[in-house]
C-alpha cells in the first residue's frame, strides 16, 4: 500500500525525520545558550550560540542515525548536516551543491556497495531535484507581500510537484512503475508526519506514563486513519503506472526532458520536455513474435519456476520456494521480473504439487497480478486452490494450443487422485510444450516409479529437445531408461547454491554427461532463457551480465 501510494519514504527513517531531530536539539541549545547570561556561566563569551547549536544538532543527528541503523538516506542527511555544521563552525561559505556532492562522495567512500541500492539513487536524486528547482531562483512577483502561510504552501506545492515529476524516470528505471496518486497521498501524509506523528512519537518515547501513552496513542490513531485513506487511494486500478524497464537511451532522453520541464521560468518552451518522455511512456512489453516461444527458468534457489511465453499468452510453471513467512520466490524473484517486463497478467499458472519449493510463491503472485486460471495436483482444500479465480486438476490427456504452441499434460492420471499411497511428488504435473517440432519436457518432481510408468505408457511422446531435470536431479529420479526415452539435447537443473539436499546428485549429473546431454545449473548460470524458433537459443543471465567477482 505504501509503495502504491508513494509514501514509503515517510514510513522509513528518512532525512526528514533526522533533520527534524537535529533542528529540535539545535534550537533548544541555541535558546538556552543565549540565555545563559541569566546564570553565572556566561557561555556565549566562551563559544558563540550559533556554533553551540550547530554542534548540538550534529551530535543529535549522529545519535539518531546510529539508532536508526545508518541506511543510505540517513547517512546522506547526516553527512550534509555535518558539512553545514563544520562550515558554520569554521566560518566558511557553504554552497548547497558542494554539500550534496561531498555527502555523496563520503557515502560512496564509506560504503561503496551503496550504489547498488535503489535508496542511494532515489535519496540523492530527490535532494538534487529540490535544490535544482529552489536554490538561486528568484521569487515570483508579489511573493513578498503574500501571507507567510500562503508562501509556505506555494513552496511546499512546488517542491512536491518537482520531486514527483523529477523522480519518475528514475523510479521507472529502478522499479518499472510509478505511483500516479503519489502527489495527493504525499500532500496529506507529509504534513501529518512532519507536524504531528513524528513529534508525538519522539515525545512519547521520552515522557513518563500516562503522558507517553497519550502521545503514542494519538500518533497511532493518526497513522491508522491515514492508512484508511491510503488504502482507498491504492485500490484504484490506475493508482500505479506500470511499464517495462526502459533502455538506457529512453531513460537518458526522459531525464533530459525532465530537466528541461523543471527549468526556471523564462526558459523557452518548457513544455517540449514532455515530448522527450514519449519513448518512455510508449515503451511496450517485449513478447515473442509469431512462430516463437520463450521459456525463462528463474533463479529462485532450491525450487522450481519457469515462465512460458507465446505471442499473446504467458504461462507460469511452478512459483518457486518459500524463504520466510514474509518472502518467497513469488514476491522476491518472479513478480519483480514480471514488473520489469511490464507484464501484469498471467493466462495460467500450473502448480505441480504441494511442496513449498514449488508452490511457495503462488499466493504472493495471485495477490499482485491477474491470473486467468490455476492448474494443479493440490488437494481441493489447499489455500492456493481456494484463492484461485478458476481451478482445474492436472490430468493426463489435457491439452491446449496457443499461437502454434502445443501444451500436453502427460501425468498424473485421474485414478491417482483416488489413491492415498502416493506422495505429492508422485502426482507432479508433467507438461510437454512443443513448437515447430522443438519441445521442452517439464516433469516436476516425479521419481523413478513415475518415470517408468511414463516410459511404458507414453514412449515416443516423451521425446524432447530440452528436459527440466526431474526432482532437481535427485538420486531418486533421472533414471537411464527415462533419459533414453526423452533423448534431450539440453538439461536444466533448477537448484539452490550449496542446497542441503546436495542436488543435483553427482552420479545423476554425470549420467546426463555420459549420454552427451548439455547441462545447465541455475546456481551457476543464474536465470536461463530459451528462445524457441527455427532453433533453440540459450541465454545464461550470469554470462550476459557478468560481475567482476565471478572471476571471468
Amino acid at each position: 500500500m505504501f509503495n502504491r501510494t508513494g509514501i514509503s519514504h515517510l514510513i522509513s527513517i528518512s532525512g526528514l525525520h533526522i533533520t527534524m531531530v537535529a533542528a529540535l536539539f539545535s534550537g533548544l541549545i541555541f535558546a538556552l545558550w543565549r540565555r545563559s547570561f541569566f546564570t553565572t556561566a556566561r557561555l556565549p563569551l566562551m563559544l558563540p550560540a550559533q556554533k553551540a547549536a550547530a554542534l548540538a544538532g550534529m551530535l543529535a543527528a549522529t545519535v539518531y542515525v546510529l539508532l536508526a541503523g545508518s541506511g543510505v538516506p540517513a547517512q546522506r542527511t547526516l553527512l550534509m548536516l555535518t558539512v553545514v555544521a563544520l562550515a558554520l563552525w569554521w566560518g566558511r561559505i557553504t554552497s548547497v551543491s558542494h554539500v550534496l556532492c561531498l555527502a555523496l562522495g563520503l557515502v560512496v567512500l564509506f560504503d561503496p556497495w551503496a550504489v547498488l541500492g535503489p535508496g542511494f539513487w532515489l535519496s540523492f536524486a530527490a535532494v538534487a531535484v529540490i535544490l535544482y528547482v529552489s536554490v538561486g531562483r528568484a521569487a515570483a512577483n508579489g511573493d513578498a507581500g503574500k501571507l507567510r502561510w500562503r508562501a509556505a504552501l506555494q513552496s511546499a506545492t512546488l517542491t512536491q510537484y518537482a520531486v514527483t515529476l523529477g523522480l519518475v524516470p528514475l523510479t521507472v528505471l529502478l522499479f518499472g512503475q510509478a505511483s500516479l496518486v503519489s502527489p495527493l497521498a504525499n500532500a496529506v501524509a507529509i504534513p501529518l508526519f512532519s507536524f504531528l506523528v513524528t513529534p508525538l512519537a519522539l515525545l512519547g518515547s521520552v515522557l513518563p506514563a500516562p503522558l507517553s501513552f497519550w502521545c503514542l496513542g494519538f500518533a497511532h490513531f493518526l497513522v491508522a486513519e491515514l492508512a484508511q485513506v491510503l488504502n482507498w487511494l491504492s485500490g484504484f486500478s490506475l493508482a500505479v503506472w506500470t511499464v517495462p524497464i526502459p533502455d538506457a537511451w529512453m531513460f537518458a532522453l526522459a531525464l533530459i526532458g525532465t530537466i528541461w520541464m523543471l527549468a526556471p521560468r523564462g526558459w523557452p518552451a518548457r513544455y517540449l520536455g514532455l515530448f522527450a518522455w514519449l519513448p518512455l511512456v510508449l515503451n511496450a512489453p517485449a513478447h515473442p513474435r509469431a512462430g516463437e516461444m520463450w521459456v525463462t527458468a528463474f533463479d529462485v534457489g532450491q525450487g522450481m519456476a519457469l515462465l512460458i511465453e507465446t505471442e499473446k499468452h504467458r504461462f507460469l510453471y511452478d512459483t518457486g520456494p518459500t524463504y520466510s513467512p514474509e518472502s518467497d520466490g513469488g514476491n522476491r524473484v518472479i513478480l519483480p521480473y514480471l514488473r520489469a517486463r511490464g507484464i501484469n497478467t498471467l493466462d495460467g499458472i500450473m502448480i505441480t504439487h504441494s511442496d513449498t519449493d514449488h508452490a511457495g510463491g503462488a499466493l504472493s503472485i495471485m495477490r499482485e497480478i491477474r491470473v486467468g486460471r490455476v492448474s494443479s495436483s493440490l488437494p481441493l482444500e489447499h489455500p492456493i486452490v481456494r484463492a484461485a479465480p478458476l481451478h482445474e486438476r492436472c490430468i493426463a490427456g489435457q491439452s491446449w494450443h496457443w499461437e502454434g504452441v502445443d501444451f500436453a499434460l502427460l501425468h498424473p492420471t485421474a485414478a491417482s487422485y483416488d489413491s492415498e499411497k502416493w506422495k505429492p511428488n508422485a502426482r507432479s504435473c508433467t507438461l510437454k510444450v512443443t513448437l515447430n517440432g522443438l519441445a521442452i519436457l517439464l516433469p516436476g518432481d516425479i521419481e523413478a516409479v513415475q518415470e517408468a510408468e511414463l516410459v511404458a505408457g507414453k514412449g515416443a511422446e516423451l521425446a524432447a529437445d530440452v528436459l527440466l531435470a526431474p526432482h532437481h536431479g535427485s538420486g531418486t529420479s533421472s533414471t537411464l531408461p527415462f533419459l533414453q526415452a526423452v533423448q534431450p539435447q539440453l538439461a536444466l537443473f533448477q537448484v539452490g547454491y550449496r542446497n542441503r539436499y546436495r542436488h543435483p546428485k553427482q552420479e545423476v549429473f554425470e549420467r546426463y554427461g555420459e549420454l552427451g546431454i548439455g547441462r545447465l545449473r541455475s546456481d551457476e548460470a543464474g536465470a536461463i532463457s530459451l528462445r524457441f524458433g527455427s532453433a533453440i537459443e540459450v541465454i545464461e543471465y550470469r554470462r550476459e551480465h557478468a560481475r567482476y567477482w565471478y572471476g571471468r
